[in-house]
């Protein structure tokens, strides 16, 4: 466990920038890359962090969200109620513990029976549908919980779900939530087609869910076979429409829905665990993915009574089902480097399936991972895909190794062009790190595709026609190599610009459109400019916290100019600023004190017109105070409430302690809000608080 705060703080963001960007690629770009199993430990080490240093959690920390900000592809939906996630499971001492919560905090005697429905966790894309007078007249996705994205069109196509409710005694207005998914033999037959074809194969059916959900174009998602089980309801007219979870599902399927037929009223611990282990036994034949079993408390006031904490319902629980593994031979070990010149290494195996995907690589991690696990090349290994999404392996067969094994030499060179020494990473107390990395920085070519991949991301410039593909096809070429060629391919010359028109999709067209849409973001925010430098340990979070420091692009390059020639407190100036630490200073010194990575710098910045920060109130109520939102706010989101808190001046915490000023309490509030009673902190409900600002 971290001990020193500023330890614990750059790890804190660390966490925080990693999960977010996981997230991102699970929800909106049906690309992940970690495993659930591998997600979970995250959220974990994020958790303990937090239950150690709780001044370090916000309400924008992981923690205290659910799913990713939405996409501007689509117009945004506000849930009426929010979309939550919900706690999990992963042994029967786990289910036991749930079961036995709910009796000591519903005062049931341990001789009652407690009614549960228990459902299979279907692996695919959550989604809300509203149906007023029982017509349907909206869908969105799940997207942060609070805010969805409209995909109503598209959600029409999916013969499963009624446009008009059948039935009888459907409330006046309804929101029927479920979950979106592929058939297994559906999502095979698709991927088949596709390799033939030379397209994208997707790496699992939820992924292929979720991207045919997500088309701008509805016809493509009619044309992917997409089902629907309905096991919720968000919004209703009519509370008490049902008494119980179970009658819900009967009601649905009245209406016209699909309800999983697996789904099953049992009672009490024993009888959770005889449904996780049957639907365990019959996973791989039940024609879908489906990663786990789902328990809620049948009865709809004991529910009520439970509520929530945090992010997640007390009356439901998710039981994960472990890991699938296979045996299979390692053939070989590639190294693959990040933008960041992180060197990563990756298994090559004799192709096996596993839980129904063929797997032949597999990331190793780094060299302390294979040291770890004495993984060489020839073994025969164990290999799990922990969450059924992204392969490990998990050990090594020792009885069957073979003789002329030996232990894998990591190298000290980068296999790019350059040759250039790979260095062990170092903290800000000079302890070395598991990390390693090639020191030829953006010079790197390796380095410097990746570099350009997060240049263009949706969280950097974000232009609208220029993603991953297109961007490595203009790389090949010759016609982007950093980041400022992007905004020079319109004045490029004569034989460029046919390059360009002749790739595949590139007509006179799209060309157009593409300049306007790079010509658009010539206009950036110090923020975003700061975090697309691609600066090692500076995320979305940092970005923005250097650009309210700073104010300015002249400020902020001035303030590192005097750092790089170590001009007396300009280094010490840097860890000064709110919630920026050592590793952070020395990456931006070092960043800065790098003749390639400036000259970059100073040509993408010729191309760029950078805003600078939005001035935060040094005059108002509230400047220069620490505040706590807590509780249900009623006229805001959390995230408009702290936007606007800080445009004040005020600095918005996620925890109370005697350091806080305000505390501003909605309905629900809980822990934080006995807390602060307890240090005298003062209290005021959301209206004072909108009285006192001004609003």
């Amino acid at each position: 466990m971290t001990t020193d705060f500023d330890t614990a703080k750059t790890e804190h963001e660390r966490l925080t920038a990693e999960i977010n960007h996981h997230r991102a690629l699970y929800y909106n770009e049906e690309a992940p890359e970690l495993s659930d199993a591998d997600y979970d430990v995250l959220e974990q080490q994020l958790r303990q962090l937090e239950a150690h240093y709780p001044q370090l959690v916000t309400t924008e920390s992981p923690t205290e969200t659910v799913g990713a900000p939405v996409s501007a592809k689509f117009a945004p939906v506000q849930h009426g109620i929010p979309m939550l996630s919900l706690d999990n499971a992963f042994a029967p001492e786990d289910v036991v513990d749930f079961v036995g919560r709910i009796r000591r905090f519903l005062k049931i005697d341990p001789l009652e029976t407690i009614h549960f429905a228990a459902e299979p966790k279907i692996d695919g894309v959550s989604c809300s549908i509203l149906y007023m007078n029982g017509e349907l007249v909206r869908a969105a996705t799940r997207g942060d919980g609070r805010l969805g994205e409209d995909i109503t069109e598209n959600v029409k196509t999916i013969r499963d779900i009624p446009h008009k409710l059948a039935g009888t005694g459907h409330p006046d207005r309804i929101e029927i939530r479920g979950e979106v998914y592929f058939p297994l033999d559906a999502f095979a037959a698709m991927n088949a087609a596709a390799a033939d074809a030379g397209a994208k194969v997707f790496a699992n059916p939820r992924n292929a869910a979720s991207g045919a959900l997500r088309q701008l174009d509805a016809q493509i998602t009619a044309s992917r076979p997409l089902h629907f089980f309905a096991y919720a309801w968000g919004e209703v007219s009519d509370p008490d429409f049902v008494a119980t979870q179970s009658e819900a599902l009967q009601k649905f399927r009245d209406w016209g829905f699909s309800v999983n037929p697996r789904s099953i009223r049992v009672f009490n611990a024993e009888g959770l665990l005889e449904v996780y282990d049957s639907l365990q036994l019959d996973r791989s034949q039940l024609g879908y993915d489906i990663d786990g079993v789902v328990y809620k408390v049948d009865r709809l006031d004991y529910q009520r009574r439970l509520g929530f904490v945090s992010r997640s319902p007390r009356w439901a629980i998710a039981h994960k089902f472990p890991a699938q593994q296979a045996l299979t031979h390692l053939q070989a070990i590639d190294i693959q480097v990040g933008r960041i010149g992180t060197l990563t290494p990756v298994a090559r195996l004799a192709p096996v399936t596993v839980g129904g995907v063929v797997v032949s690589n597999v990331t190793l991690h780094n060299a302390d991972e294979i040291a770890r696990k004495d993984i060489r090349i020839g073994d025969l290994v164990r290999v799990q895909r922990a969450g059924d999404v992204i392969p490990q392996i998990v050990g090594v067969e020792l009885s069957e190794r073979p003789a002329n094994a030996v232990p894998y030499n990591f190298p000290t060179i980068c296999p790019c062009t350059l040759k250039t020494e790979v260095v062990r990473e170092v903290n800000a107390k000079g302890e070395e790190g598991v990390a390693r990395r090639c020191s030829g920085e953006h010079a790197c070519p390796h380095q410097r595709v990746e570099y350009l991949k997060h240049v263009v991301s949706r969280r950097v410039l974000d232009i609208e026609g220029l993603g991953e593909k297109q961007l490595l096809k203009f790389y090949e070429d010759g016609l982007i190599s950093e980041p400022a060629d992007v905004f020079k391919l319109e004045a490029r010359d004569a034989v460029s610009l046919k390059k360009l028109k002749d790739r595949e999709g590139m007509g006179d067209l799209s060309v157009k459109n593409l300049f306007k849409a790079i010509e658009d973001r010539r206009d950036i925010s110090l923020e975003r400019f700061i975090a697309a430098l691609g600066i090692k340990h500076i995320g979305d979070t940092t970005a923005k916290l250097l650009a309210r420091a700073y104010g300015s692009e002249p400020a902020f390059r001035a303030a590192m100019t005097a750092a790089v020639k170590d001009e007396p407190g300009a280094r010490a100036a840097i860890i000064e600023q709110d919630q920026i630490g050592p590793s952070v200073a020395e990456a931006l010194v070092a960043y800065f004190s790098n003749d390639h990575e400036v000259g970059i710098y100073e040509r993408f910045l010729a191309e760029l017109r950078v805003k600078d920060a939005e001035a935060v109130a040094t005059g108002s109520s509230v400047s220069g105070k620490t505040v706590v939102f807590t509780g249900t706010l009623e006229k805001m989101t959390r995230d408009e409430a702290k936007t606007q808190a800080e445009r004040l001046g005020a600095k918005v915490a996620g925890s109370v302690s005697a350091k806080t000023h305000i505390v501003v309490a909605g309905p629900g509030a809980g822990s934080k809000l006995k807390k602060a009673e307890e240090l005298g902190v003062a209290v005021m409900t959301e209206d004072e608080w909108l009285t006192m600002i001004g609003v």
